[in-house]
């Protein structure tokens, strides 16, 4: 068995589990990371950066933003349900943390919406000088070369499988390497930064209600199944509500451009009784979308157009783009779809009929001609269902006609371990749990029902500053005890 000391533990090394290792190691803590992967970041390695609010970049670019409104803006959001005291500490803190990351050598390309309703508080990491995906695993890496020269220890593919209490406190953690090696580490101060359990259809089901693959199709960032909420509630703590960070996605053909961005333009969408059901600018917001979609029979949306709008796109770009989804032309396009459609690809269609289409896709060919016949007639005069812009109002007469298959989907799971505003653990009658820390989103309950993504960049954003707010907690209890 090999045995460790540290002053505090940190559990996970995804964003929120790095962020927390560099601030307790920066207030004098000797930290030990303990990460189920083979290699640190988590899902943040996909991801393109976190939020800012009030930072130099957006004072260059004239964005109008400050805390103030971005406060305003999130509680009216959601309602006042969530604790608005680490929201507030959350916003206050974005910007010093944007600075801390820069003083690490990340470069931000600067700070940007992610669609055009949004705000600009996306602080975009640069990714050979501009703008490219995946910059969260830059960011990733320049923290983890902060923690190792502060003295951090990382120790990758080791799962933890308990946390240790003594005397009601945090003692340490229990856990085993790949190669089954077991090992412990004495703590006087445990963080959890587990990042969720996107990876367990089993937990989704039993605490969110999802079927993974008919009503769900989040990401699964493999080994993301929930341990870290399970430990704590094994040490005592209460648990929350968990919700899922809802998009939408066409499952099997997300991140086969250029299709995903075209079938993302704001064209007619139906459900399975041919019904229009939702105003198609929304689909921009991609959580207003997938819960749109989630609540219709089936979990499904068909996003519709034909040749004449794919000729529009051809020859004067898409109607709405954003940096996810953003292909550099359209060429390829058929090419592609043909491929897939002959491939056996089960979220596109393509047909020479709307009847056709209809029979593809499982509708009454009679309410899809129905719905297509009136929603033609708003397009040559305001559309009076959903007051969708004139400028989005695009008939359908053309064929072929292509038809794309949304299904409710998200990035992971949120919440799951009860917390106060400086990320420590509370028991079920809101007590602490000595010396027991948690963050990211293992913890995050401040979007209430809906991920708000009028701010973007906003969970990358709390993985950071939760992250640090637990290390300073972390690193001052275990000086104090």
């Amino acid at each position: 068995m090999k045995k460790l000391e540290a002053d505090v533990v940190v559990v996970g090394a995804g964003p929120s589990g790095l962020a927390a290792s560099v601030q307790a190691a920066d207030d004098g803590a000797k930290v030990v990371v303990l990460n189920k992967a083979d290699v640190v970041g988590g899902a943040a390695n996909m991801g393109m950066g976190p939020l800012g609010i009030g930072t130099r970049q957006q004072q260059a670019q004239m964005v109008d933003i400050d805390v103030e409104k971005a406060f305003k803006m999130f509680m009216d959001y959601t309602h006042w349900r969530v604790d608005a005291n680490l929201v507030k500490k959350y916003f206050e803190n974005s910007k010093d943390t944007i600075e801390w990351l820069e003083d690490m050598g990340v470069e931000f390309a600067g700070a940007y919406p992610y669609f055009p309703k949004s705000e600009a508080t996306w602080h975009i990491v640069a990714v050979n000088g501009g703008i490219g995906r995946n910059g969260g695993a830059i960011m990733n890496k320049a923290m983890m070369d902060k923690g190792t020269e502060l003295g951090v220890e990382y120790l990758n593919s080791v799962t933890v499988e308990s946390i240790t209490i003594d005397g009601g406190k945090v003692a340490g953690v229990k856990a085993k390497a790949a190669d089954g090696e077991e090992i412990e580490v004495s703590a006087k101060a445990v963080i959890i930064a587990t990042g969720g359990a996107g990876d367990s259809p089993e937990y989704i089901k039993e605490r969110m209600g999802y079927t993974w693959g008919e009503d769900m199709f989040n990401f699964r960032i493999p080994g993301l199944e929930g341990d870290g909420i399970k430990m704590a509630i094994a040490a005592g703590a209460a648990t929350t509500e968990m919700n899922i960070e809802m998009i939408y996605v066409l499952p099997n053909t997300d991140m086969i451009e250029p299709l995903p961005a075209v079938f993302m333009q704001p064209n007619l969408m139906v459900n399975k009784f041919g019904r229009r059901f939702i105003n198609e600018e929304q689909m921009q917001n991609t959580t207003f979308t997938g819960n749109a979609i989630n609540i219709q029979k089936g979990s499904v949306g068909y996003s519709i157009f034909d040749s004449s709008i794919l000729k529009g796109y051809k020859k004067r770009g898409l109607d709405v783009v954003n940096f996810v989804h953003h292909p550099e032309n359209l060429d390829e396009f058929d090419e592609v779809l043909e491929a897939q459609i002959a491939g056996g690809n089960p979220d596109v269609y393509m047909a020479d009929t709307i009847e056709e289409l209809a029979e593809k896709l499982g509708i009454d060919p009679e309410a899809l001609a129905d719905t297509v016949d009136e929603y033609n007639d708003m397009c040559d005069a305001a559309d009076t269902q959903f007051y969708k812009p004139r400028k989005f109002m695009k008939p359908i007469r053309k064929a072929p006609f292509y038809a794309g298959a949304f299904r409710p989907s998200g990035y992971g799971t949120l919440g799951g371990i009860k917390v106060n505003d400086n990320m420590e653990v509370l028991k079920p009658d809101w007590e602490k749990v000595p010396g027991l820390f948690a963050c990211g989103t293992d913890t995050c309950t401040i979007y209430g029902d809906s991920y708000m993504f009028l701010l973007p960049g906003n969970t990358m954003g709390y993985c950071l500053n939760s992250g640090r707010f637990a290390g300073e907690g972390a690193a001052d209890y275990a000086n104090e005890n």
